[in-house]
């Protein structure tokens, strides 16, 4: 049997085993990755991931502590504002627009948007020129076993690895938690969320903007000019059937679907990607850490795509444990720093699924005296300007 030993096996190349891969190798560990799929990296391709990402505030020190900031710069779209939109009225336009100003507690914007498919290709790239990085794409993790020094984990190709730590990034049904006999806690809500991208003739001036009216958010996210027009992502939740019917629309009665529910804010959306679609869960994980193993990104937790939680959630998660990593080499891996990684962690990703479980419930009503209510607690959160400056910053992040 062929036998690799690294500091760290990742298990899983999404957006965020690729981040830990490229952030734990910069840190100096060496690394294995592990995906059981090659990631597309083009736009058009079939089975490209259409959706997007917000990096957040706090997000950017560890893009550039792993060298991958440097790459995504040019190609990010800057979150100046987070607009929220109540249309919850009789017909589906504005009755209350609130804007959340990043200058009003930086000088830099809330965010940076980048296209899933490009984030690949960029961080690819990135591991690529990492000499201390071993990337195994369509290989999957087969079985773990640990012991108290080590990890022994045996990959789809016959070869087996052993790891000071393995990091499970492997996804909501991650077969390393599994094989750890950790439990998660999962809600669904009957909720599938359409992802795909749009032009419109009104410039979006780096607003980001999020309309509730029955069903989920509509929400509108920057990307950079496509084909000479301004474009946005758009992530459109519905309940389970509205989104099936929408998803297998024809393109012309979409648009028009597409434009009345986005109020006509940017004027006719024209839909400029194939559509994506998923289902919506909320699920955390019982523990976040296990003998030699660390459970990050959805492998540990899942939210709804609302505020740009998910992937900064992760974030935080690599943050926590690259500190941990690195103010103690010699102990990579060990209960004790598993322990700590898990009781910094558990309690603020507890809070946050919760807060956003509520978030997403409150947009999905449609009987008229809750959308009524939704609306009157969206003006008295805004009209208190210390409650808004604090709900801007817990969306960063702030505890």
């Amino acid at each position: 049997m062929n036998i690799t030993h690294v500091d760290i096996l990742i298990s899983g190349g999404g957006i965020a085993g690729l981040t830990a891969a490229a952030a734990f190798a910069a840190a100096g560990f060496s690394v294995q990755c592990v995906d059981p799929t090659s990631p597309v990296t083009e736009r058009d391709t079939a089975g490209a991931d259409l959706r997007t990402t917000a990096f957040l505030q706090p997000a950017r020190a560890l893009l550039e502590e792993a060298g991958l900031w440097s790459r995504l710069a040019n190609h990010a779209a800057p979150l100046q504002i987070m607009r929220i939109v109540d249309a919850g009225g009789e017909v589906p336009e504005p009755r209350i627009i609130k804007d959340f100003e990043a200058a009003d507690i930086s000088d830099q914007p809330f965010g940076w948007n980048l296209p899933n498919w490009l984030l690949r290709r960029e961080m690819l790239a990135r591991l690529e020129s990492l000499a201390n990085v071993d990337l195994r794409l369509g290989v999957a993790t087969k079985s773990l076993f640990t012991r108290t020094n080590e990890a022994r984990v045996t990959l789809s190709d016959g070869s087996q690895t052993r790891a000071k730590l393995v990091i499970a990034a492997d996804g909501r049904n991650s077969p390393m938690r599994e094989a750890a006999g950790i439990n998660v806690q999962t809600t669904r809500y009957g909720q599938k969320a359409l992802a795909l991208a749009v032009t419109h003739p009104i410039p979006h001036c780096n607003v980001s903007t999020e309309i509730h009216r029955s069903g989920g958010p509509f929400t509108l996210v920057p990307l950079p000019d496509y084909e000479g027009k301004p474009s946005s992502a758009l992530v459109w939740m519905e309940r389970g059937p509205r989104a099936k019917e929408l998803f297998e629309m024809d393109v012309a009665a979409f648009e028009d679907e597409m434009t009345i529910r986005g109020c006509s804010l940017f004027g006719p959306l024209s839909l400029a990607s194939r559509r994506t679609i998923w289902p919506i869960i909320s699920q955390s994980a019982e523990r976040l850490s296990g003998e030699r193993l660390a459970l990050v990104a959805e492998a540990a937790h899942v939210v709804p795509p609302i505020g740009a939680q998910g992937l900064n959630m992760s974030l935080g998660d690599m943050r926590v444990l690259l500190d941990l990593a690195k103010a103690n080499p010699a102990q990579l891996g060990d209960a004790a720093m598993l322990d700590s990684y898990h009781r910094k962690r558990f309690t603020e990703v507890k809070l946050r699924v919760k807060g956003i479980d509520l978030l997403n419930r409150t947009s999905m009503v449609s009987a008229q005296p809750l959308r009524d209510a939704r609306a009157m607690g969206l003006n008295a959160l805004y009209s208190m300007a210390p409650v808004r400056k604090t709900l801007m910053q817990m969306g960063l992040g702030a505890r």
